[in-house]
């Protein structure tokens, strides 16, 4: 049941967890006592909980013992679940209950330029925005679990319409809500920083103008008998690249000043004028 690799990684996992909450309590001075020779159980709490019922000591080596123990098991529930890529595991999900030879890609792959786009984004937010900043690194994680399923499926066997099949099965449970609703929510939070960006006339206009061409262009594909599926896939991709960068360029700018009406009835009441409310 357990692969030889779940079990080296997990055990890797384990003995950076023992290793943390012994270090959390050793590491400092936990609720103003000094443990020299005696360690008093309660402040185990603290570093099991994470901080949530207690102290910790020395927080950085905690937390890089904390993320080492997630990405050891990170790795060993991903080994066990490709069962170490035993060829004879892997043939019981196609059809035939057999692999051909592996052999190289066949198909391009578009994550090394969404990865470089993803670092371009985590520098600029360094330098700009918070948020930016956030952006590149859920973009950067994206694009690395894609990457990693991508270049496993590319060489999992000989034939790419297996591989191709086996890539759908594992990733399609995840990438279809969880792609999809992230990619909807950074394209509306892209548009609305340009919109916010822009004058009020000027961001009505932008509208009217995205939209018109994305009809058009989905028309036009729509019109065309043989569509090469690869085109349309490019450009989605630019014009989603293209709406994520104005986005990350207008958030850098920062918002338009919106003026708000002040309220003179005050102001003219002191001078004796006769103020009249209209309105419930």
């Amino acid at each position: 049941m357990f692969t030889t690799g779940f079990k080296l990684f997990f055990g890797f996992a384990i003995a950076a967890l023992v290793g943390a909450a012994f270090y959390g309590v050793a590491s400092g001075n936990l609720d103003g006592k000094d443990y020299v020779g005696f360690v008093d159980p309660a402040a185990f709490i603290g570093v099991i909980t994470l901080g949530w019922k207690g102290g910790i000591g020395d927080h950085v080596g905690y937390v890089i013992l904390v993320f080492f123990m997630l990405a050891a098991g990170f790795i060993g529930l991903t080994l066990m679940t490709f069962r170490d890529a035993d060829p004879e595991e892997v043939a019981k999900l196609t059809e035939a209950g057999e692999i051909p030879a592996a052999a190289g890609p066949t198909q391009p792959n578009m994550w090394p330029a969404v990865g470089g786009f993803s670092v371009g984004v985590v520098m600029f937010g360094l330098v700009t925005h918070a948020a930016i900043f956030i952006l590149g690194l859920v973009l950067l994680g994206m694009t690395a679990m894609e990457w990693m399923i991508s270049a496993w499926a590319d060489r999992a066997t000989g034939d790419p319409a297996v591989n191709r099949e086996l890539r759908t099965r594992i990733m399609a449970p995840f990438e279809v809500p969880i792609l999809g609703a992230a990619g909807i929510a950074i394209l509306v939070l892209s548009a609305s920083r340009v919109f916010l960006a822009v004058s009020e006339a000027n961001a009505v206009w932008l509208a009217v103008g995205v939209a018109a061409v994305i009809m058009v262009g989905a028309i036009t594909v729509a019109s065309v008998e043989s569509t090469n599926k690869s085109m349309v896939t490019l450009m989605i991709a630019i014009g989603a690249l293209a709406i994520i960068s104005a986005g990350i360029v207008s958030a850098a700018v920062g918002q338009r000043s919106f003026e708000h009406e002040e309220d003179h009835s005050e102001e003219l009441e002191e001078n004796g004028a006769v103020v009249f409310e209209v309105g419930p």
